[in-house]
Order: C-alpha cells, then structure tokens, then sequence
C-alpha cells in the first residue's frame, strides 16, 4: 500500500473532492482524519471509508478558528505519532458573477476568507512536518493564466492566490523535507448539480481537452495518494496538471 502507516488530514472532506482523495488515501493504508463545518456529509464519507476497511474519524470545526485548527492538529499528531498528509479544499463564500457585479467589501471579504482557511490549516500541519522532517502538503484547484472563462468572481482569482500560498510554502518547508503540490484538473463533472441544464457546462469541460475526456473524481483520489506518497518523494514546488490537456504546453 502506498500509504500504509500515514495519517492524512483533510479540511472538506465531506464534499466530493475530500471524499474522493480521503478514500483513495484509505484504500492505500492512510489513517484519514475528515475535518468540515457539518456533520453529515463528513459522516456519509467516513461510512463508506469504514465499509471498505479503512480507518477513518471526523471531526466538525471551522477552517477560519485558529484555535480549534491548532488544538486537532495537535491531537491527531499526538494520537497518531505523526502528521504526513494535509488537503485543504477550501473555498470560502465563493461568488460566480463578473468582477463589475462585485462589491468590494464582498470581494475582499471572499478572498480573505479562502486566503485564511488555507494559512491556517498550513500553518498547523506544517509545524508539526517541519519537526519532524516530512510530509506532504497537497492544494486543490491549480492555476492557469491562460484560462479565458467569464463570470468565475473570487473562484479563479482565490486560486491563483492560493498557487502564491503554495510557492511560497514549498520555498520555506523545503529544507525541512516537507513537499508542497497542488492538483490542476480542469474541472470534474461529477462535482456538478445535478440537472439537464448543467450539461452543456459538463460538456464544456470535456471539449475542452485533447483526450475528449475529463478528470473524474477516482483520478483526483489516485493521483493525490500517488502524490502523497513516497513514490513521489522528488516532486515539490509544482502544480501537478492533470486537465486531459485542457490546460498547459
């Protein structure tokens, strides 16, 4: 297994992205802890982790409490030994509208939040990496200035933010053997509503690769347990774009 003996954290582990990396991380031996604002989705996750054979617990906090980030931090690091895997799939108070159409007090307060969950949930796995000379830190969304789409608000622009966040990280934690990545796909239509009226978007994501197919969420949750595990141990400081060819060279 790839990660037999790794504990991984995940913030958003309820959603379908958290879900899908938290149970590839389970079926690779990781103890996987679930952190999110509402107990049932966590919950939905963690059964079919434990339906499986893996090992898995949640727990319900708030991204943006330092506090109580610091405290599970702390507390699974303890319990576990250590702390080797940490995902943050945060996108606070997204808002999908032209930036004209934006106030800029709900600007600055979207990107601030998203900018916040992500320094804070960093900050707590990295201390404990950088004492003990490893793990892996893994960001979720990518950037690519390239991109033309319309009417994304705060959501691209928190991403490119966040890609600062990770370059800088990956600078500071290297000499402490700590690896920094993030996870370009594109897009994933399975983490859209559900509803005729989403499929042309759905399809939208798919014309636009070379491989006339896009990420799903099994390829997000293996290439993040590849990426988590040792058998990348050379990769750091990138974004890892697995978009099908709908971005990059």
């Amino acid at each position: 297994m790839l990660l037999r003996d790794k504990t991984a954290v995940i913030y958003g582990g309820g959603g379908a992205v958290g879900g899908a990396m938290a149970q590839a991380f389970a079926a690779e031996g990781a103890r996987c802890f679930l952190v999110g604002r509402t107990p049932a989705p966590l919950e939905a996750v963690a059964r079919r982790i434990r339906e499986a054979g893996g090992h898995v617990e949640t727990a319900v906090l708030d991204a943006h409490d330092t506090s109580a980030v610091d405290d599970h931090a702390d507390a699974v690091a303890g319990r576990s030994g250590s702390l080797d895997i940490s995902v943050n799939l945060i996108v606070a108070d997204a808002i999908f509208q032209p930036l004209s159409e934006i106030s800029v007090p709900d600007f600055g307060t979207s990107i601030a939040r998203t900018l916040t969950a992500q320094l804070t949930t960093t900050k707590a796995a990295a201390r404990h990496m950088a004492k003990q000379g490893s793990g892996v830190l893994l960001f979720f969304g990518g950037s690519d200035y390239r991109a033309k789409i319309p009417g994304l608000g705060t959501v691209q622009i928190a991403m490119d933010a966040v890609e600062a966040l990770r370059r800088q990280w990956a600078v500071e934690l290297g000499p402490h053997g700590v690896r920094v990545l993030s996870l370009l796909t594109g897009g994933v239509p399975e983490t859209f509503p559900e509803g005729p009226e989403q499929e042309p978007y759905k399809q939208a994501l798919v014309d636009a690769t070379l491989l006339k197919r896009a990420a799903t969420l099994a390829d997000v949750g293996r290439v993040a347990a590849f990426l988590a595990s040792d058998q990348a141990r050379t990769m750091t400081a990138t974004q890892v774009n697995i978009s099908a060819g709908a971005h990059g060279d």
